[in-house]
């Protein structure tokens, strides 16, 4: 699935030729993706100028100046295509701008989703309402960690996949975070002091900041807009190493928790 750098990666090449472009045309291919497409997708974009692209967790927002935002989810497998030279079974929402250039929602798996919200009614459209903070913004910090985690048994790793807790976090940069700030992935939240909360958040960020950099990893199928896979696999630390060492010289350890391989270092993460 598509984590946060992914999401980020996209947003970023789309707004590259979508910013300031007007809608010129709308076509959804079938009648939903995870669920419906919204009845008056096309009516409500077509003609409209894109304001602003942004993300929200996992989730990419396409504003226009008409006051909607157009949320979209890839799901398992999906991804955004720029030009493609030919639109397949899988391409099921096209968009076409101004300046010719054509933009295509690809979703094999159809597990991806498109909404369209009013601009203003952002924070409260269900999703969003309970999200805690991003984890690249100001409000993300060691002593929001401690307050959230105060008095919690469950295991840090499951903590940090609450999206209450913090916005946009997977199992991979999890998994990953953990091992750079030397946490035990199965270690009870609220017994994890304030020095070590610090060095969490410090290692949340630089490891999404490194896997944004990169260009999003190659995971299964994702790709980024312009059809080049990103490549930040190649630098984990543990995840999907399993018997491989870790930076520390330790071998690293798989374990299945809640259905989602958990990849660590025993001789480094305490």
């Amino acid at each position: 699935m598509p984590e946060l750098p992914e999401v980020e990666t996209t947003v970023r090449g789309l707004a590259a030729v979508m910013e300031g472009a007007r809608i010129a045309g709308v076509e959804a291919r079938r009648p939903d993706l995870r669920r419906p497409f919204p009845e008056d997708l096309r009516q409500r974009l077509t003609g409209a100028t894109v304001s602003a692209l942004g993300r929200r967790a996992k989730y990419g927002l396409i504003e226009t100046d008409r006051g909607d935002t157009m949320i979209f989810h890839l799901g398992m497998s999906g991804r955004w295509r720029i030009d493609p030279e030919t639109l397949g079974a899988h391409d099921h929402l096209i968009l076409g701008v101004d300046s010719g250039h054509i933009l295509s929602l690809n979703d094999p798996r159809r597990f991806g989703s498109v909404d369209l919200v009013p601009t203003e009614a952002l924070k409260e459209w269900p999703p969003f309402a309970t999200m805690g903070p991003e984890p690249l913004g100001p409000d993300f910090t060691a002593k929001h960690l401690q307050c959230a985690l105060n008095g919690r048994s469950a295991s840090i790793k499951s903590l940090l996949l609450d999206q209450r807790i913090v916005a946009g976090l997977g199992n991979i940069y999890v998994c990953e975070a953990l091992n750079m700030a030397r946490i035990a992935p199965g270690g009870q939240g609220g017994r994890i002091g304030p020095k070590r909360l610090e060095r969490l958040v410090e290692a949340i960020r630089a490891v999404l900041l490194a896997a944004i950099e990169a260009g999003g990893s190659t995971l299964r199928d994702y790709a980024r807009p312009d059809g080049e896979l990103g490549y930040f696999a190649r630098q984990w630390r543990v995840y999907g190493r399993e018997g491989r060492h870790c930076p520390c010289g330790g071998l690293v350890r798989r374990r299945i928790e809640g259905g989602r391989s958990t990849f660590y270092c025993a001789d480094c993460q305490h």
